[in-house]
């Protein structure tokens, strides 16, 4: 077992290695990217990467507090999900609904490794590639698909 700050440092130093190795890349539209902390530009609109002891998850997640709003931005999602999947070269799980370790409402469409261990270095190289292919690819859609969201950006 890790204690709490073992858990905390071994997470830092992935994230640190994966942004380290990211950095050379520049985004779809030449500019450079925050690969870590990627900006949509959209409120509650985020690509969220997530590693631990069992696998890694990398996915498009919908944290709109309004439900309602949440449910535009969804079916927005969805007419998107045939050239996503053509992007990417592989189908995600969808899920239109479901709930964090808070009980707040979601929506996300994702993949995972599995099995994935964040906590063994040796592990490390394979995460980091499942992560830069499905990031570079998901940035190479959002150049195009944003302007689909456009009609919703201030709501």
């Amino acid at each position: 077992m890790y204690t709490r700050e073992q858990v905390s440092k071994i997470k830092q130093e992935f994230w640190t290695t994966f942004g380290q190795y990211m950095a050379p890349q520049y985004g779809a539209d030449g500019q450079k990217v925050n690969w870590i902390n990627y900006k949509t530009g959209y409120r509650g609109l985020y690509f969220r990467m997530e590693a631990d002891n069992k696998q890694a998850y990398i996915g498009i997640v919908l944290q709109q507090k309004d439900a309602d709003l949440r449910t535009l931005f969804w079916e927005q999602l969805e007419e998107l999900r045939n050239p996503l999947h053509g992007m990417l070269e592989e189908e995600w799980q969808w899920e239109p609904l479901a709930y964090n370790e808070y009980g707040q409402a979601y929506s996300h469409a994702s993949t995972t490794l599995r099995p994935a261990n964040i906590y063994q270095r040796e592990g490390w190289a394979e995460i980091i590639t499942f992560f830069k292919q499905r990031i570079l690819l998901l940035d190479e859609f959002w150049s195009v698909a944003q302007y689909h969201f456009e009609p919703l950006k201030y709501l």
